[in-house]
This record gives C-alpha cells, structure tokens and sequence, in this order.
C-alpha cells in the first residue's frame, strides 16, 4: 500500500518551491508491517495521487489551486494530527490510490477493510460537524439529507470504515476531537443500528458462524447507505463478508447480484435469502435481491443453526 511520509509531507508544505523534486512523500510499505493512521471522510474538491506525487513540480498557478482545495488542507491537517499522535505514515483513500491503473485500484478495493483494520488509529473528519461535541439526538435541520446525522453515516464506505478499525477518532470540520468509538458506542449504535458487541470489536465478523451477525443483519446495516458509483453499494461491503471479486464499473447492480453468489459460495447462512420480508412483490425471477435496501426489514432475522454447523467448526479448530 502506498502511505503517506508524514514528516516529509509537512516539511515539503512548509515551503514547496524549494522542496526538491526528488524526495517523496509517498512510499510503498506492508500494512502487516507499518504503523500508521488512516483517514475516513466524505469526499469533496480532493488531491488525487498524480497530484500529490507531482505537486512539487506543477507550473505555479496549477499548484496554488491544488493546495487552495479542502481536500488539500484535510491531508495537510490529518498529517498535522497523526504527528501529534506520533504515527510516521498515514493512509487516504484520495490520493494513496494511484487509479489510473485498474490493477491497483481492483487491489485496493479488496483490500480496504483490512487496510482499516490494521491501522493503529482511525481518524474520522465530519465535515459537517461545527459543535466541539459530538451530536447526540437527530437534527433535520442541519443533516435534512441524512436522516438527521452527520452525512458521514449516509454513505456506504464508511460503514466498514467505522466497524474495522479498533481505535476510532472523530473531529469536527475544524479537526477538534468531539469523541471516540468507545466513548461514543451507544450513539453510534442508535445511529447506524450495528450492535455494540460489533462496533467494540469488528474481529466478531470473522469468529465462529454462531458468534457473528448473520448475513441479512449485516445487509440491514447498509441498507440506508448511499454511493457515488452504483458498483460500490455492492464492493464497499466486500470486507464485512471476507470475499473478493473483480471491479467491473459499468456492470451497475449486477455488482450487488455477484457479491451475494460470492457469500453463497463461501457460507452455509440462508439469512440472506430472506429479503424483503414483508411481501411486497419484487422484480421478476431469481432470488438474489438487487441492492441492499432489500433487506430494510431484517431486523429481526436471525440464523438458525444445525448441529452439524457448529460441530464442523469446531473440529476446524482442533
């Protein structure tokens, strides 16, 4: 993966047209391996990876307009803040990603959740947030497009950002500390309707079959989520359920009918066949549903297990 030399980065910002060209600011390194931070957000005007590795070189008004934008000054402040907390490297998701090569982007993607999990903290930027507390009750007013919370909890990235990471941060649009997931597991589980047991320890995800949520849960928590590209409802979830697939952007919601084959390849749980419970007559043929908005009314579904199920997985064991 590539991360972000935090040291480095700062001291280029520090006077860029003096910066020489040949020092990097990002470097390939082993997730197993680094510790570092990593960044979860809502994107807006970001810096992509051609532009962070060439910033230094750019013709003076090009580069006055990369380092003008929000995302610009997120990468710088999120750089700032993992220096404070005494990380070297730091991972985002703008401009840590070199996308013009398919390869490396499909890696990445299959790659994400465990990015996140292995980072040593995990700083999530509200962008929206102007209190220094965390918002705690619903409020239309400020968040009228997302169910009244913080747009962050809308979109379908975050969802396996928030549950991966142990150590979980959140900051205020002026990088002001209003939280963490510990501190703020209650809320965060009226929110985004995740079990507390899941938002403590995301490792329950890949336990023993009986310990997890089933398959029609997990489902259920991303069923309110919204993505840019029609694909990503479907890839965004690949880490919750230990799969990998091919990126086919263009394929649209036959994204969401691959990843559910991928879970029936790999598990015995029929919660997912359940969708739409309440009998509203759905799309003609097949038992795959088409998004995950299907499963809106799962809350109550719960895996029923065998014998032979839990006895298979203990002997796995021994």
């Amino acid at each position: 993966m590539w991360l972000l030399d935090v040291r480095v980065l700062l001291d280029r910002e520090k006077n860029i047209q003096e910066v020489d060209a040949e020092i990097k600011v990002l470097k390939q390194l082993d997730d197993e391996g680094a510790s570092y931070a990593i960044l979860s957000h809502r994107w807006g005007t970001e810096v992509d990876y051609g532009e962070m590795t060439g910033l230094a070189v750019m013709e003076a008004r090009k580069r006055s307009e990369v380092t003008k934008r929000d995302g610009y000054q997120k990468i710088i402040s999120s750089c700032e803040q993992a220096e404070k907390d005494g990380y070297s490297w730091l991972w985002i998701d703008t401009c840590c990603i070199n996308k013009d090569s398919s390869a490396e982007l499909s890696e990445a993607i299959n790659t994400m959740y465990r990015w996140y999990r292995n980072a040593q903290r995990c700083y999530v930027y509200l962008s929206d947030v102007d209190e220094s507390t965390f918002p705690t009750e619903q409020d239309f007013s400020k968040f009228g497009k997302s169910n009244g919370w913080p747009v962050w909890f809308s979109r379908g990235w975050t969802l396996q950002e928030l549950i991966a990471p142990k150590e979980v941060e959140f900051f205020n649009k002026n990088w002001v500390s209003i939280g963490t997931k510990q501190e703020l597991t209650s809320t965060l589980e009226e929110i985004t309707r995740i079990p507390s047991k899941v938002l403590r320890d995301g490792q329950v995800l890949s336990t023993e079959p009986w310990r997890r949520p089933c398959i029609a849960q997990v489902m259920l928590w991303a069923a309110d989520r919204t993505t840019t590209q029609v694909e990503d409802r479907a890839y965004s979830l690949l880490g919750l359920f230990d799969v990998n697939m091919l990126m086919l952007y263009g394929e649209g919601s036959k994204a969401f009918q691959r990843l559910q084959l991928e879970i029936i390849r790999v598990s015995s749980d029929h919660s997912i066949f359940p969708w739409n419970p309440k009998g509203q007559l759905a799309r003609r043929g097949g038992v795959l549903a088409d998004d995950p908005s299907c499963f809106r009314g799962c809350h109550d579904i719960e895996r029923v297990y065998r014998f032979g199920d839990t006895l298979g997985a203990y002997m796995r064991q021994v």
